[in-house]
């Protein structure tokens, strides 16, 4: 158990890479192992979608034990998290090109959004672990808008396959932990961008 996070409240907020979401639960279960209170967040088509990777039911199951908690699937339950102060710091992983554009233009029109909204309001971090196929094509400009965001933090993250799919972004997930550490000290976690040949969690 890590003295540093003991006891910090962490908002584990799931969009739709579902094919990264396991790498995401390994490192929840290790902020999990360090003391952390953990308070689990997901998208609607995270919350409704069944893919040939679990289906929406067994997911939610997974997610609440491994987090203790019911999960907050709603707008109405997002938005208490500011005016209560309920969290330290919100983790938006798997944080897909679609949920990483509305974040950069302000909009709150998913559970997850909402809670980022909530969030920010009362200055508290929020730890993106970005992953997108579009990360170098589409998506790039809201990745540089919530690069100079204030008290919006990445995951480091880098291309996980550069020759056969140029453009996209994914975060090494191992990293969580101690980007949760930074962030919440208002450190962004450097270097930012990983090299291709690390080992990443790859998305198909």
């Amino acid at each position: 158990m890590s003295a540093i996070l003991t006891g910090v409240r962490i908002g584990i907020a799931l969009t739709g890479s579902f094919c990264t979401i396991a790498g995401v639960l390994a490192a929840v279960e290790k902020l999990k192992s360090a003391g952390c209170e953990l308070y689990p967040i997901m998208s609607f088509n995270v919350a409704g979608c069944d893919t040939r990777f679990f289906s929406a039911r067994a997911l939610r199951e997974r997610v609440e034990a491994l987090c203790e908690r019911e999960v907050i699937d709603s707008i109405v339950k997002a938005e208490p998290i500011g005016p209560q102060k309920l969290l330290d710091i919100i983790v938006v992983a798997p944080c897909t090109g679609n949920s990483c554009a509305k974040l950069a233009n302000g909009i709150a029109d998913t559970p997850v959004c909402m809670a980022c909204k909530s969030q920010l309001r009362n200055e508290r971090p929020v730890l993106i672990g970005i992953s997108t196929n579009d990360g170098l094509a589409a998506a790039a400009r809201n990745i540089a808008e919530l690069l100079n965001r204030k008290n919006v933090f990445f995951i480091p993250f880098g291309q996980d396959d550069p020759v056969n799919k140029p453009t996209s972004l994914v975060t090494d997930f191992t990293l969580m932990q101690r980007a949760v550490e930074e962030a919440l000290n208002g450190i962004q976690t450097q270097p930012i961008l990983i090299n291709s040949n690390r080992q990443l969690h790859t998305h198909k």
